[in-house]
Formats: structure tokens, sequence, C-alpha cells
């Protein structure tokens, strides 16, 4: 065994000399093999990156929230139809009626959708009309995953009385408010009326097409005066005190929503239970359809890598066939030469594989950085690149290497 490892380490010292003297073609193969590796952990990471905005956006509104609400809905992602439904609308009385019926212990809360294209004015300034209005109660900040900034949240006299007092979201106090400004206990106009700010709300983010830091939030009984208009459809979230009573309080929540709409036993359900986890969950499962096209995008670059990688150690063989003859004049026997260019191959691939994983896990975190999710170091995605990058090594240096092994030393002596 003394003699096998200062050979090993001898063929390690020439496979290096090759790539060295074949810089260039050996370069273009590193670069072949690092694009294949960087699109698929590029592309995984940023998928991993994405699941957690989607996860952290639904997780907002709590693990263990659900809501009733009476609209259409139509889901439909890819080929799959999740959800078609039209039913009447929640009034208000049937809402307050529900809140003071439901005696599952959770919070319970009412809101409804004012507008979502008002403008809010503050003396000279004035936002864009695209502010989402919202009326609301005094749970509604609990159940939709809100924190104060400052300030404080509405009372129960507030929210039933419908007082001039408003809650607003971090980014509009931004635009009206610039500087060391403070907002609270001024006086802003949204729509007919004149509100106090009572509240600032804190940095929610807008991914996914949530303006959750563009918005007023108002008592629900004011909405219904000054954003009046037929049939305002109410919607009811509870929030049970652990995840484990959820499906429980779902339970409890449809036959006390059933006895308020009237509906008896052979009736069908005329209203829309929802999870917050649903939609997310949805998301997720339709993902996976991502990740299989970036897979295949990722293997068949490195497909196109290793019959590149291929190629070159073939032409080396018959660059090197004299030296190959030299060798195996000198006592080199075939097993000698078959890990000479077996460590060449592996060396490359494993070049190429560490550059691609670099460049991958920068590209993916860009993502990262785009959609304001923290950095991500995919360990798995680092640790399958490696292996992928072993295994298109070891694929493509096995028959350069049988190839080489098997010259005749007399022959390869005489090759010019």
């Amino acid at each position: 065994m003394i003699w096998i490892k200062p050979l090993v380490f001898e063929n390690i010292k020439i496979a290096f000399q090759s790539i060295r003297g074949n810089l260039i073609r050996s370069v273009l193969t590193i670069l072949i093999i690092a694009v294949g590796i960087s699109a698929l952990v590029g592309i995984l990471t940023a998928i991993d990156s994405i699941k957690s905005s989607i996860t952290t956006e639904f997780t907002r509104l709590g693990a263990n929230t659900f809501s009733i609400q009476s609209r259409s809905m139509n889901v439909q992602i890819g080929n799959q139809h999740y959800r078609s439904m039209n039913y009447s609308y929640i009034s208000f009385s049937q809402a307050r009626e529900f809140r003071e019926r439901y005696t599952f212990p959770s919070t319970v809360s009412i809101s409804v959708s004012a507008t979502q294209i008002a403008t809010v004015k503050y003396e000279s300034k004035k936002s864009n009309p695209n502010i989402t209005v919202r009326g609301i109660d005094e749970n509604f900040l609990q159940t939709a995953g809100y924190d104060l900034e400052s300030g404080r949240g509405l009372t129960f006299r507030e929210s039933f009385e419908g007082d001039n007092v408003a809650l607003l979201g971090s980014a509009l106090i931004k635009k009206l408010f610039p500087g060391d400004v403070d907002p609270l206990g001024k006086t802003i106009s949204v729509g007919s009326g004149s509100y106090q700010i009572v509240g600032v709300l804190k940095d929610k983010g807008s991914g996914f097409g949530n303006s959750g830091d563009q918005i007023v939030l108002l008592p629900f009984t004011n909405v219904r005066q000054y954003f009046s208009r037929p049939k305002m459809n109410f919607r009811i979230s509870v929030m049970p005190p652990s995840p484990q009573l959820l499906e429980a309080a779902m339970g409890e929540a449809e036959a006390v929503f059933r006895n308020i709409r009237g509906l008896n036993v052979l009736d069908d359900t005329d209203f829309v239970i929802e999870k917050s986890d649903n939609l997310v969950n949805v998301l997720l499962d339709n993902i996976k359809y991502v990740t299989l096209a970036a897979t295949i995008i990722g293997f068949i670059t490195l497909l196109g890598a290793a019959i590149g990688l291929m190629n070159i150690l073939l032409v080396t063989v018959a660059e090197r066939t004299r030296e190959i003859g030299i060798h195996k004049a000198m006592g080199a026997n075939s097993r000698s030469i078959r890990q000479q260019f077996m460590i060449e191959s592996i060396a490359i691939g494993q070049l190429g594989g560490l550059l691609g994983i670099f460049l991958g896990i920068m590209a993916g975190n860009g993502v990262s950085l785009l959609i304001g999710t923290s950095f991500i170091i995919p360990w798995q995605w680092m640790l399958a690149g490696v292996a992928l990058c072993l295994l298109v090594s070891l694929g493509s240096g096995v028959l350069p290497a049988i190839k080489a092994s098997k010259l005749d030393p007399i022959d390869a002596l005489r090759y010019e």
C-alpha cells in the first residue's frame, strides 16, 4: 500500500498539468458545467425564496385564522379549478349577530371594504388615488395580522358608534407626513369625511399585490355612513386561541352562521369558510411544476456539459497518445492510466460545480433581494450540485479513460 499513495498523488499532479496545458478548452468546459449548475441551483434557490415569501405573507394573517365570506370566488391555477361560487352578500346585521351568538373561545372581527381607489389628503399633501379604505372593529388588527407602530387601535365604542378616527398604513404616513412630523392627532380627509389619526400601522409589505401599507382603517359603522352602497358585503374573521382548535372552531362557526342565514338541514351552505393558509397551500402545490421545469433545464445543460467534457478528454487521449505510450513503457499499468484520466475529469467537473454553485446562490438570492426575503444558503442544492458534478465527471471520463488505458504502448510510441 505504501507505493500506491505516491502514484495517486503523481496522477493528480499530471491531471492538473494536463488541465493547465489545455487551459482554453478546460476553462470552456468548466464554464459549461458552471452554467448548468448555476441554472439549477439559482432557479431552485429563487423558488425557495418565493416559497418563503409566500409563506411569510400569508402566515401574517395568522396560522389559526379563518374567515366567513359570501362573494363570487373563482380560483384557477394551471389546469386546476379550485372554487367557483356565487352567494348572496353577508349583511351588517348577520355579521353582528354572528359576533354576538358565536360562543366558541375565539377572537371575532367584522370588517367591510369601503373602496380601493381613495385619495387621502392632509393640508396641501395628498396621496395617489389607489388607497384601500376598510371599515373594521376593535379586533380586526389581531385577526388580520397587523401591528401598531405608534398610537392605539380602535375601541369597542368607536367601532360601533362610528367615530371619525383612523389608522393609517406606514407607506401612506411617509407620503403625507415626510420628515419627523408626528401624525398622531392630525386630521386627514378621506372621501367626504375628516378623520383624526389615532394609530400608525407597522410596515406589512406589499408582496404579491398586497397593498398592506397603502391603507386606511376606519370604524365599520363610519364606513356604512360615508361609503354606503346597496348590499355592502361584510367579512367575518375568527381566530381561535390555538391551531389545534381550528377545525372545531370552523365547525361551530358554520353551524351558527347556517342558523343565522335561516338554512335547514337539507339546504347547502351558502357561504364560504376559508382558512388563511388555503391559498398559500394551493400556490406552494403548484410551484412544484416550476421546480420540475427548472430541474429539467438544469439537467439538459449538464448533459451538454458532460458531452463537452467527454469530447475534450477524447481529444486529450488522441493528443497524448505518445505520452501515454512513454508512461506504459516506463511501467505504468492500465489502472494507473485510467485513474489519471478519471482524476482529470473529476477535477474539471468539481471546479465547474463550485463556480456554478457560487453563481447560482448569487442569482437566486438576487430574487430574494427583490422580493424582500432573507439571504438563503441552499445546502441541499449545494450538496446535490456537488453530487451531480461528480456523476457528470465520472460518466464523461469513463470512455476516454478506458480508451487511453487500452492503448498498445508500441503503437502509442510510434504515434505522430
